[in-house]
C-alpha cells in the first residue's frame, strides 16, 4: 500500500473538492468543480443532486488524471449537512434538494414540536438532542408532504449530500452517525434512528438508510460508476462524514479540549466532547464525531465566508477581475480602525443558527455615515463574522467548555488578518494546521484508517498534522474589542423581529446591554 493513494471528496455548497492524500498525509493532487446554488424565493436555497454528481465526477477525472500511474486504495466523502435528497423507488431524484441554509420550513418545525407532545423540545432534546430548526433534514420531508404531496407520494428514500454521492458510485444506500446526527430523526445519544420522533411525525423508517461506521468500508465503486469516474472498480468507498466533522479531523480536532473555528460558506465553532453533552438552552448542536465515543457541541453561523462572497460580489464590482481580489480587500479592511469608525455589520444574510435559532433574521449595516469608505464596510463585515463566532464560542464557554486555543481552519485560517482578528476578538491563541485541504482531508484520512493504513483516526492525525505556533491575542487589541462587541450584541437585539408571527426560538440576549 507504500504507493497507494486515498481519494477525500468534499460536495460543499460553491463546489466538489477532490484531494489525493500518500499513506505519509502529503496532498499529492487537487482538482475541484464549481457548483451554483438556486434561491427561488427569499430565504430558500436549493441544488440539483445530479449536479453534485457531476462535479463529483469532474473532479475526480482531474485529480486522477494528475497521477495516473498511482492507485486510489480507498475512497471516502464529506458534504454538506442537512441538505435533502429525495429519491424514488428507481432511484431518480424526485425534486432539487433543500439545503442546509434553506429556511422556508418554520411552519413544519412548529409541527415537530407541536407533534413531540407534552414537553415539545424537553422531547426534542431527550430523543434526538437537538431543536426543531428549519436547515435540518427533517423538517424538509415534511414540508415536501405538505407543499408537495405528489412527490412525496413518490418517496422511497431519504439521503444527504455525500450519501447520494456513496449511492451514484457504489449503489449502496448508507449514512454514518456524524451526518445523520443532523437529520434530527437520529439519536446521537444512543447511535440510533430515532423511532419516538419518527412515530410522532408519522414517518416510516424506511425512509432511511442503514448506518455504519465512519471509517467503515459501506460500499465498493460498481462499473458504471467506475467508468464514469476512472476509479477501479471494486474500490472501497468509507462512511465519511458530515463536512464539519471531516473538516475537524481534517485539523487534528478529535479529542475533547480542542476547539476549531471554521470559516466555509457557513461558519462553525466545534468542540469534541467525551460524552453527548447537550446545552439545556440548545443553542448549539449536539452531534456525532467520525470517530466512536467522540461527539462535538458545535455553533453555526449560517453565513461567515458566504457573507464576505456575497459583500465583495456587490461591493467591489469596479475590482472584479483583478488578480488575489479577496486579499486586496483585506488589505483595505486592515487600514480601517477597530470597530470600523462605528460601522456594525449583522451577518445574518439567510437567518441565523446560534445563538438565535431564527430563519427570519435578516443582515444588516448599522452606523453608517457620510464619512464611511469601503475599507470600512469590509472591516466592518470580517469583525461582524468574528463577532457571531465569538457568541458560539461564550456558550461553550458557559457550557464549561474552557478551550485554551482555538484552531482555525478554512477562509479564517488563511489570511494572516483574520487569525489576527479571530485571536483580538475571542481573546483566545489560535493557531492552524499544515493542511489546507478541510473536509476533503479529513475524508482522506478516513479512508486511509478504512483500509488498514492507519490502525484509527487518531493514529492517522499524529502521523499527518503538524500545529503552526500560537498566535497569542493582543491584550490591548482584546480590550479595544470588548465594548465593540458588546455594541454588536446590542445591535443583534435591535434587529431581532418576528415577522412571520409568533416565534418558536428561545431569546439568547437581553437588550440591557
Amino acid at each position: 500500500m507504500a504507493d497507494a493513494l486515498f481519494l477525500g471528496l468534499d460536495v460543499g455548497t460553491s463546489g466538489v473538492k477532490a484531494v489525493l492524500v500518500s499513506p505519509a498525509g502529503a496532498v499529492e493532487a487537487t482538482a475541484s468543480a464549481a457548483l451554483s446554488l438556486d434561491t427561488p424565493r427569499p430565504g430558500w436555497a436549493e441544488q440539483d443532486p445530479e449536479a453534485w454528481w457531476q462535479a463529483s465526477i469532474a473532479a475526480t477525472r482531474d485529480v486522477l488524471a494528475q497521477r495516473r500511474a498511482s492507485e486510489v486504495a480507498a475512497v471516502g466523502i464529506s458534504g454538506q449537512m442537512h441538505s435533502s435528497v429525495f429519491l424514488d423507488r428507481t432511484g431518480a431524484v424526485i425534486r432539487p434538494a433543500l439545503l442546509w441554509c434553506d429556511g422556508r420550513t418554520t411552519t413544519e418545525c412548529r409541527e415537530i414540536v407541536s407533534r413531540a407532545g407534552a414537553g415539545g423540545e424537553a422531547r426534542l432534546r431527550e430523543w434526538v438532542c437537538n431543536p426543531a430548526l428549519e436547515g435540518f433534514t427533517l423538517p424538509k420531508v415534511l414540508w415536501l408532504r405538505n407543499h408537495e404531496p405528489a412527490a412525496f407520494a413518490r418517496l422511497a428514500t431519504v439521503l444527504l449530500a455525500k450519501d447520494f454521492i456513496r449511492f451514484r458510485l457504489t449503489g449502496t444506500l448508507a449514512t454514518e452517525p456524524s451526518d445523520a446526527s443532523g437529520t434530527l430523526m437520529f439519536d446521537p445519544a444512543r447511535l440510533r434512528w430515532s423511532r419516538e420522533i419518527l412515530e410522532s411525525v408519522g414517518l416510516p423508517l424506511a425512509l432511511l438508510p442503514a448506518v455504519g461506521g465512519s471509517s467503515e468500508v459501506l460500499g465498493r465503486v460498481h462499473p458504471q460508476g467506475a467508468a464514469l469516474t476512472g476509479l477501479a472498480p471494486g474500490t472501497p468507498v468509507v462512511g465519511g462524514g458530515a463536512d464539519n466533522a471531516c473538516g475537524a479531523a481534517g485539523v487534528g480536532a478529535i479529542t475533547a479540549g480542542e476547539v476549531v473555528s471554521s470559516w466555509g460558506t457557513s461558519g462553525t465553532v466545534l468542540a469534541p466532547t467525551a460524552q453527548p453533552r447537550v446545552d439545556p438552552a440548545l443553542r448549539v448542536h449536539t452531534f456525532c464525531h467520525v470517530l466512536p465515543d467522540v461527539w462535538y457541541l458545535m455553533g453555526v453561523v449560517l453565513t461567515a465566508g458566504g457573507a464576505f462572497a456575497w459583500y465583495r460580489d456587490q461591493f467591489a464590482r469596479d475590482l472584479a477581475g483583478a488578480d488575489h481580489l479577496d486579499a486586496r480587500l483585506i488589505e483595505e479592511a486592515a487600514r480601517a480602525p477597530a470597530g470600523a469608525d462605528g460601522v456594525t455589520f449583522l451577518p445574518y444574510l439567510q437567518g441565523e443558527r446560534t445563538p438565535h435559532r431564527d430563519a427570519s433574521l435578516r443582515g444588516a449595516f448599522v452606523g453608517l455615515s457620510l464619512a464611511h469608505t469601503r475599507p470600512h464596510l469590509t472591516r466592518a463585515v470580517l469583525e461582524g463574522v468574528c463577532f457571531a463566532l465569538r457568541d458560539s464560542v461564550s456558550i461553550l464557554q458557559e457550557l464549561g467548555l474552557s478551550p485554551t486555543h482555538v484552531l482555525l481552519t478554512g477562509g479564517g485560517a488563511r489570511s494572516a488578518f483574520i487569525r489576527r482578528l479571530q485571536a483580538d476578538v475571542f481573546g483566545l491563541p489560535v493557531t492552524s494546521v499544515n493542511r489546507e485541504e478541510g473536509p476533503a482531508y479529513g475524508a482522506a484520512l478516513l479512508a486511509a484508517v478504512g483500509v488498514g493504513a492507519f490502525p484509527d483516526l487518531g493514529a492517522a492525525v499524529r502521523c499527518t498534522l503538524t500545529r503552526a505556533p500560537l498566535t497569542d491575542p493582543d491584550l490591548q487589541g482584546h480590550a479595544e474589542y470588548q465594548p465593540i462587541y458588546q455594541r454588536f450584541r446590542a445591535r443583534q437585539v435591535a434587529a431581532r423581529t418576528a415577522p412571520h408571527g409568533e416565534s418558536i426560538q428561545r431569546p439568547f440576549l437581553t437588550p440591557s446591554l
